[in-house]
């Protein structure tokens, strides 16, 4: 996935000024990955066998996890899609209408989320509230 489909979408960006996250998934952090990752970005791989490691725990702190996926996901399978292809589909249609300013309110609620944790010393975030 990494070779095929990532690589080629960062050929033309700056990758000096990029950091890549990731989970702690097995598969995201045997040590092949991990040098590969390290190829590309340097010290800049924040990952569970990566120079900067994961916050455990951290998945409300992340905005590909307490946003994207689910907003994704929710749209994604809306028309309750039957066959690979038609999921493919969905899949690019919705990732190509989230929009910048929409990414950017994210950014936003991430920041905040950053200091809410940091004010709690990394601990229960008390005044977060949760929704379903």
């Amino acid at each position: 996935m990494i070779i095929d489909y990532f690589c080629p979408e960062l050929e033309y960006m700056d990758l000096d000024s990029m950091w890549f996250q990731q989970d702690g998934a097995t598969s995201h952090t045997a040590h092949v990955i991990i040098d590969l990752l390290k190829n590309m970005f340097d010290e800049r791989v924040i990952s569970r066998n990566g120079p900067v490691v994961w916050p455990p725990r951290s998945c409300d702190l992340t905005p590909l996890d307490f946003f994207l996926w689910g907003y994704v996901k929710s749209l994604v399978y809306a028309n309750k899609p039957t066959m690979l292809e038609e999921l493919k589909t969905n899949i690019e249609r919705e990732i190509a209408a989230v929009s910048a300013a929409m990414c950017g309110r994210v950014m936003e609620n991430w920041v905040q989320r950053i200091d809410r944790c940091k004010r709690a010393c990394g601990g229960h975030m008390s005044e977060v509230e949760f929704h379903s």
